[in-house]
């Protein structure tokens, strides 16, 4: 089997996470905005307790196909059309909850606060939530209102920046597992791995 069969098209900073042992065989893992699965098949593969949402019913579908077919043994269920601020999962119901590129979708602060509060529901104390999301740290963009900006391909994303995340790590009583780390899209954005530790209490 080759490499890319067996983790497909991971995100090489949630392979990183696999790599150290911080998402390990015998979690509960919930994909909060799915998409497709780019980040399931690995863990699908290798028996993990997979859940996953997405407000995508086409992508919902073919994740739930893709688990059908690798892991067989897990419901349909596990698998919801929903909003992550609205996922249909137990509170502190996850070991790790993995949010890669969907926070930046964010309509204003409003709803970027309510789908971050939905992803640190359903962690457990002890948790770890990772999410991968867009932000200012390292370019400038046009300003088209409160951390909303224009981006160089015409979309409109909600970015954060250092103080934003280590306010709401702070807020969440939560603990940085990595420091921030950004990386430059060569003049079309720049995307900031936030990886935090819930609290016990």
């Amino acid at each position: 089997m080759t490499l890319q069969e067996q983790f497909g098209r991971i995100d090489i900073y949630v392979f990183d996470q696999l790599l150290r042992g911080n998402i390990a065989p015998g979690m509960r893992v919930v994909d909060a905005g799915c998409g497709h699965g780019r980040n399931l098949l690995y863990l699908l593969r290798e028996g993990y307790e997979v859940f996953g949402a997405d407000e995508n019913a086409e992508a919902l579908a073919s994740v739930r196909e893709m688990a059908r077919v690798i892991a067989p043994g897990l419901p349909a269920e596990n698998f919801q059309v929903a909003g992550i601020d609205a996922m249909p999962f137990p509170d502190a119901f996850a070991d790790v909850v993995v949010c890669n590129s969907v926070l930046h979708f964010a309509r204003d602060e409003a709803h970027f606060d309510a789908m971050v509060r939905g992803l640190w529901r359903v962690l457990r104390p002890g948790g770890m939530l990772f999410c991968r999301l867009g932000s200012t740290i390292g370019m400038q963009f046009e300003t088209v209102g409160r951390r909303v900006f224009r981006m160089p391909d015409g979309q409109e994303w909600f970015l954060v920046d250092e103080a934003l995340l280590m306010g709401l790590t702070r807020t969440l009583g939560g603990e940085l597992v990595d420091l921030l780390k950004t990386t430059l899209v060569q003049g079309q954005r720049c995307m900031t791995t936030w990886v935090v530790r819930k609290g016990l209490v």
